[in-house]
């Protein structure tokens, strides 16, 4: 039976990890409080001791905005840490999955992005998550680095769940247009990470590197926003719908700049793995869980 260590355990993915792994396969699940992986020695100690088959590196600071001032504390996590969790990987022969982010990219393309084109972050987060993939395939060879987007799960903080609040509190929004992703359900993403992993321990497997899964089709801030409203609506869990209008990144300064253009090519991911797009409107359907 393969053994998996999570970490990262209470977020939006990898809550949705150990709720598929449950009663399937044998995992240690870590959250930071049991685990604080920028102490080198406390990774090195739990890998050591549980011997896992593979590792999911499923904890990230992910506050985008906040991380233009926390600089630091991005770095010890999306870096060190992944380093730590890397290192020991290799050291136990353990394989290593990694998450990552579309907002390695600048936005600049007009055409989704493939796993080997160049990357330009264009915020403190995004360059984080850039060293922090560099990191784990430095140290790691049997690595698996998969870049996502826009994720969104009935765990944690999503923009599902601020569109709902926010449609409590107001009868107007004004929702970002002229930025485009793909959102990408964590129950999914969880999915697309047990079947990568299980393929390569049960085969003969050398494809490592990077892959890209998101959701599809490719939308707007806006357009996300008003598909929610819509289900939300069919299932009646809001007491009034709020207006929404579009407007453009301009009217809504950030501290953090954000790709305009972030749509992930899913070639790779299909080719190798038989792994296709998350249905992300089909994970919609279940948004009373979200409230």
């Amino acid at each position: 039976m393969t053994k998996f260590l999570i970490t990262g355990a209470n977020g939006q993915v990898g809550s949705a990890i150990i709720r598929q792994l449950q009663g399937k396969h044998k995992y240690l699940a870590l959250d930071k409080a049991k685990l604080d992986i920028t102490n080198k020695q406390a990774v090195i100690e739990i890998v050591n001791q549980f011997q896992p088959d593979i590792i999911i590196n499923a904890a990230a600071y992910t506050a985008v905005d906040r991380a233009e001032q926390e600089k630091e504390i991005a770095e010890a996590i999306n870096v060190k840490g992944a380093r730590y969790l890397a290192q020991a990987a290799n050291k136990n022969n353990a394989i290593m999955l990694h998450i990552s982010t579309d907002y390695v990219f600048d936005g600049s393309s007009s055409i989704p992005y493939k796993e080997e084109n160049i990357t330009n972050p264009q915020n403190i987060y995004g360059q984080t998550k850039l060293n922090g993939e560099i990191a784990v395939l430095e140290e790691c060879p049997r690595s698996i680095i998969l870049r996502t987007s826009w994720v969104f799960g009935e765990q944690g903080n999503n923009f599902v769940k601020t569109i709902l609040r926010l449609s409590k509190e107001r009868d107007r929004l004004s929702i970002v247009n002229d930025q485009i992703g793909g959102p990408t359900y964590a129950g999914d993403i969880a999915n697309a990470l047990i079947k990568m992993s299980l393929f390569i321990t049960h085969n003969y497997f050398k494809d490592f590197g990077l892959y890209h899964f998101t959701g599809y089709p490719y939308v707007s801030w806006f357009e996300f926003a008003n598909i929610i409203l819509e289900q939300a609506n069919i299932d009646n869990i809001l007491p009034n719908l709020p207006e929404i209008f579009p407007i453009t990144t301009m009217d809504y300064p950030t501290p953090a700049k954000r790709p305009s253009y972030s749509c992930l090519d899913l070639n790779k991911i299909h080719k190798v793995f038989n792994i296709s797009p998350s249905d992300w409107q089909e994970a919609l359907k279940n948004i009373k869980h979200y409230i």
